[in-house]
């Protein structure tokens, strides 16, 4: 799931990091073709080097595809890393809510769910992609785990189904967001938030 800066009306400033750079003239070419429409003669030009420069970095097209992959993975783990798991699970998952829904780019919906797609038919993409999914999964759960600590929520919840259809409700907003440009995803923050409510309200019955 990327999260990349793409400004497509403002040109690329060259840095020291020369994979950094080749990785964000890819996504950019990525996002405005596809990345199977997109030709490594394409990024070099973006990247403003020559091809046997970019062959240093990245051996195939493929490679550059899993680069980005990689980035994406660590920055999202980056993202969960900081969250504060004592503040208030629900006035965070609202705020994360509000990020992942409808802050982030048409272009990096779009990169993640390109990188989604090509996981399986690259063997790099896809054990990153499902390590990537396995860290959110587990991030997700730990913050339920104290809440519940906490009295937040349910203590006898199945967590592990509940972050699945956490995930689950993110993947569908996002292909939501590329099949209708019209759709506007800030809409959808308040239901959200009362079906999670509801699915971790504590059962009468419950131990306190």
């Amino acid at each position: 799931m990327a999260m990349l800066k793409l400004d497509r009306d403002r040109p690329p400033v060259p840095s020291t990091n020369r994979r950094a750079d080749i990785l964000d003239a890819a996504a950019r070419c990525f996002a405005r073709l596809g990345f199977h429409q997109t030709s490594m003669q394409q990024i070099c030009a973006e990247a403003g080097m020559s091809a046997g420069n970019l062959y240093r970095y990245f051996p195939s097209k493929e490679a550059i595809i899993a680069g980005i992959a990689e980035r994406d993975r660590a920055e999202v783990g980056e993202h969960f890393a900081s969250i504060d798991v004592s503040a208030n699970f629900f006035s965070v998952l609202e705020g994360m809510a509000h990020h992942y829904f409808a802050e982030r780019t048409d272009d990096q919906i779009g990169l993640c769910l390109e990188i989604a797609t090509e996981s399986r038919r690259n063997a790099d993409v896809a054990r990153i992609h499902q390590d990537f999914d396995a860290e959110v999964h587990a991030r997700l759960i730990t913050m339920l785990q104290a809440a519940a600590a906490r009295g937040e929520v349910s203590k006898t919840a199945d967590y592990n189904a509940i972050a699945t259809m956490l995930m689950a409700i993110v993947d569908g907003v996002w292909n939501r967001r590329v099949a209708n440009p019209s759709f506007e995803p800030r809409t959808l923050v308040p239901l959200f938030m009362d079906l999670v409510r509801h699915m971790l309200k504590p059962t009468p019955s419950e131990p306190s």
